[in-house]
């Protein structure tokens, strides 16, 4: 073989390396945090974002839905009392002529706040009693845990049920009743949290450097807890609404005239057979909620567990 047949033959066999070669290894899908690509999972839940899309709605219409009406909550009209759905009153009028409209709308105000306000109350007194709790471990977690058992033996109903009487029905006593108990179940949830993190690497740097148990609880620690917090603080938002609605429907919830869904539905129980439409509309606005908020804890906890990431 000849030194020119050679070189022809090396030629065709090596073919200089373009720069698309390595394209294949390019990162095309843009870098997400660890929120981003939680809130992406959450929007591929369809009945999550269903929840989220009636809880804004209903909030949205608590607000803005009574300014749409010509008659206070408290306004009374004999001459159209226990009037069905028309085009006046919307939803009808109870036994005193009072627009449901108005009512539902502004015990559906009422409710979300209670449960807002609720549900703040126990993330504020069960994240710093959990971290506290899980972060010192040893005695003070056991001290800490037989005083959370000792409130769990005592019926939450009765502890409630006692202070709303001594203090009187209305909306702080509600939120200070549930408020007293609440918080045990977010507290377990942080502490349990707390004892799995803290023996990481990044807690142990930051006590080396000299950060104090304060600083490590509330900086590192709760932060790399917030993904279990926040769904805890789903599930307890309708459950404050539901022990309010409680109280109101056996009377000792938020006094007359102002209402509430618990109040509501208990001037519609008792004439249903007469007046359906009393029990209906409040009643359907109570499941909303409460099934939404479900429906999003349920989505927020897929999304925020890491080991659901693909």
């Amino acid at each position: 073989m000849t030194t020119e047949n050679k070189t022809a033959m090396d030629k065709s066999k090596f073919v200089p390396v373009s720069k698309d070669t390595f394209s294949g290894e390019t990162i095309v899908r843009p870098s997400m945090n660890y929120w981003q690509d939680a809130w992406r999972r959450l929007r591929k839940n369809r009945l999550a974002m269903t929840g989220l899309i009636i809880l804004i709605t209903l909030s949205l219409l608590a607000i803005f839905a009574p300014f749409f009406s010509q008659y206070g909550y408290d306004a009374v009209d004999i001459t159209s009392k226990n009037a069905k759905p028309n085009g006046t009153h919307w939803f009808g009028t109870d036994g005193f002529g009072r627009d449901l409209w108005t009512r539902v709308w502004l015990g559906t105000r009422i409710s979300l706040l209670v449960g807002i306000l609720a549900a703040t109350v126990d993330l504020i007194i069960g994240v710093i009693y959990g971290g506290i709790s899980g972060y010192y471990g040893g005695k003070v977690d056991e001290v800490m845990q037989r005083f959370i058992e000792v409130i769990y033996a005592i019926p939450f109903l009765i502890i409630a049920i006692l202070l709303v009487m001594f203090i009187g029905p209305g909306f702080s006593s509600i939120v200070i009743a549930y408020a007293l108990v609440g918080w045990v179940p977010m507290a377990r949830l942080v502490r349990g949290a707390v004892l799995s993190l803290k023996e990481n690497e990044y807690v142990l740097a930051s006590r080396t450097l000299g950060a104090g148990p304060w600083r490590i609880i509330m900086r590192h620690l709760i932060p790399n807890a917030l993904g279990i917090i926040i769904v805890q603080i789903t599930f307890a938002v309708p459950s404050a609404i539901f022990f309010e609605a409680f109280l109101s429907f056996i009377g000792l919830g938020i006094p007359v005239p102002m209402a509430s869904l618990g109040a509501l539905l208990n001037d519609g129980a008792s004439v249903m057979r007469l007046f359906p439409y009393l029990l209906l509309f409040p009643t359907m606005v109570f499941s909303l909620i409460l099934l939404s908020f479900n429906l999003l804890g349920d989505g927020l906890r897929d999304a925020l567990d890491p080991k659901m990431r693909k």
